[in-house]
C-alpha cells in the first residue's frame, strides 16, 4: 500500500559543498581586458558550479587607475561574491609574480556566508562585548585588513582592530602605489547599501578588510628573511628609539662584537671599518613577554625587524626605527638571499605540518593569500617568480594569491621586509 504524503520520509539535506578556491591572473593595460581574460580562467575551472561568496582582487600599480573598472567588471560577472584587496607594487599568483606592468590577481572561494563579513571605515567591525552570552551576536575570531599606508597613526590602527577580534590575530599589508594607495572592500549585490546609499568600495585612507568566524580554519606564518647575527640581549637603557645597554653593556660595544670586529670606538678610523657592516645590519625586538628566538635560530612570530638609523659614539648608543623600552629583548641580524629563502622555507614547512594528513586526519589546504614587502621580490630570492616558485615547490599547485606591500600585518604588528602566508584549509 503506498504511502500517504504525509507519512513519507523525509529528503535527507544535502551536505554544504565543501570548501574550494579557484585563482586566476592576467596582464593588460586595459581593466576590462584584464578581467576577461581572468575570468576566462575562472570559468574554464568551473567557477560557475563553485558558488563563490567571497573574492579578493590585487592591482599592481599600473593598474590601480582602473580599480574601479574592474571591480564592476567583476561584479558584473560574480554579483554574488564580496571583493577585498589592494593595490601593490606588484602582484602575485601560484608560481608567478607580476612587477612593472598592469596586472591582476583574483582568487574566490564559496566560504559560508555566516563565516565572514567585510569592514571599512564607513562599517567598522563592532567592538567586542564584554560578558556578551555566546552566540548572542556574530563576533570576529580573526581578520584580514588591507590599509592605505598614507594613513595616519596606522599603528594604533591596527592594534585597535586586533582588539575587536577573540584572538587578536591579523594579517594583512598596505597598500603601495606610487600615485595612491587604494584598498577594496566591494560587498556582493546582497548585501544592504550604506545609510547614504553607498555600496560599493574602493577606499582611500584608513582600514578595511575581511573577518572571519572561529569556523575558519587558517594557518598564518610570518617570514622574517633574516638571520641573527649575535646572541639573544635585553635592553637594559633606553631612551625613546635609542639603546644605550644590552645585558649591561654598552650597546654600541655589543654592536660591534656581533659583527665581529675587533676595533672599539677608541681605536683611530674605526668608523671607516664599521659603518660598511652596520648599515648592512638590522635589529630584531620583541617586547618582553615574548619569544625573540624559537629553538634559538630563527627570530619568532613577534618579532619586528628594524633599521639601525644612527650611531651615538659619545653615549655608545645605538638608534633604532622604532620606540625601545627596558626589558625588550634585542638581536643584531642581517638579510641576504640565503636567508631569505630558508626561512620561507622554513614556515612553508612548518604550514604543510599542520595540515599532514597522518597528525591531522580530514585536514587539507585549500587555497592561500601570500603578502610580500616590495623589497623582497625579484632579486632578493634570485630573480623574478622566484619567491612564488619557492612556495610552490613547498606547498603544491594550491591556490595562491597576494601582492607586494608597503608594510605587512601579522598579529597586531607592522613589519617591513616580511612575508606573510596564510592558508586556509577544510
Amino acid at each position: 500500500m503506498p504511502q500517504s504524503p504525509s507519512s513519507s520520509p523525509a529528503t535527507p539535506a544535502k551536505p554544504p559543498p565543501a570548501l574550494s578556491f579557484l585563482h586566476a591572473h592576467a596582464t593588460h593595460p586595459l581593466p576590462e581586458l584584464a578581467v576577461e581574460i581572468a575570468w576566462a580562467q575562472l570559468s574554464a575551472q568551473g567557477v560557475e558550479d563553485l558558488g563563490p561568496t567571497l573574492g579578493w582582487c590585487y592591482l599592481t600599480d599600473e593598474l590601480a587607475h582602473g580599480a574601479e573598472q574592474v571591480m564592476q567588471a567583476l561584479r558584473e560577472r560574480m554579483p554574488e561574491v564580496s571583493w577585498v584587496g589592494a593595490v601593490g607594487a606588484g602582484v602575485l599568483a601560484t608560481g608567478v609574480e607580476y612587477m612593472d606592468e598592469p596586472a591582476l590577481a583574483v582568487m574566490v572561494c564559496n566560504l559560508p556566508l555566516a563565516d565572514f563579513r567585510l569592514f571599512h571605515g564607513r562599517r567598522p567591525l563592532p567592538a567586542l562585548q564584554v560578558g556578551a552570552q555566546p552566540g548572542s551576536r556574530w563576533h570576529a575570531h580573526t581578520a584580514q585588513v588591507h590599509a592605505d599606508a598614507r594613513s595616519p597613526e596606522l599603528a594604533e590602527l591596527i592594534g585597535e582592530l586586533a582588539a575587536r577580534t577573540d584572538t587578536g590575530y591579523l594579517f594583512g599589508g598596505l597598500s603601495a602605489g606610487r600615485h595612491g594607495s587604494p584598498h577594496l572592500a566591494w560587498p556582493s549585490d546582497d548585501a544592504p547599501p550604506l545609510a547614504d546609499g553607498v555600496s560599493q568600495g574602493v577606499w582611500h585612507g584608513g582600514l578595511s578588510g575581511v573577518a572571519f568566524s572561529e569556523r575558519v580554519r587558517l594557518v598564518s606564518r610570518v617570514s622574517q628573511g633574516c638571520t641573527p647575527v649575535g646572541p639573544r640581549r635585553e635592553v637594559t637603557r633606553a631612551e625613546r628609539n635609542v639603546v644605550y645597554e644590552l645585558d649591561g653593556r654598552p650597546a654600541l660595544a655589543c654592536l660591534l662584537q656581533d659583527l665581529g670586529m675587533t676595533a672599539t670606538i677608541a681605536t683611530e678610523g674605526w668608523q671607516r671599518q664599521a659603518l660598511p657592516k652596520v648599515r648592512a645590519t638590522l635589529a630584531g625586538l620583541t617586547d618582553a613577554d615574548s619569544d625573540l628566538l624559537e629553538h634559538g635560530r630563527h627570530f619568532g612570530a613577534d618579532t619586528r625587524v628594524r633599521h639601525l638609523i644612527g650611531l651615538d659614539p659619545g653615549r655608545q648608543g645605538v638608534a633604532l626605527a622604532d620606540n625601545v623600552e627596558v626589558g625588550m629583548q634585542l638581536a643584531f641580524c642581517q638579510r641576504n638571499q640565503h636567508a631569505a629563502r630558508q626561512d620561507l622555507v622554513r614556515i612553508c614547512a612548518e604550514v604543510r605540518e599542520e595540515f599532514d594528513p597522518d597528525e591531522h586526519p580530514g585536514r587539507e589546504a585549500v587555497g592561500a593569500v601570500y603578502i610580500s614587502c616590495a623589497g623582497r621580490g625579484g632579486a632578493h630570492f634570485g630573480g623574478l617568480n622566484a619567491e612564488m616558485e619557492l612556495i610552490s615547490h613547498a606547498l603544491g599547485n594550491l591556490p595562491i594569491v597576494g601582492f607586494f606591500a608597503g608594510g605587512e600585518v601579522a598579529r597586531h604588528h607592522l613589519y617591513g621586509y616580511t612575508g606573510v602566508l596564510t592558508v586556509f584549509g577544510r
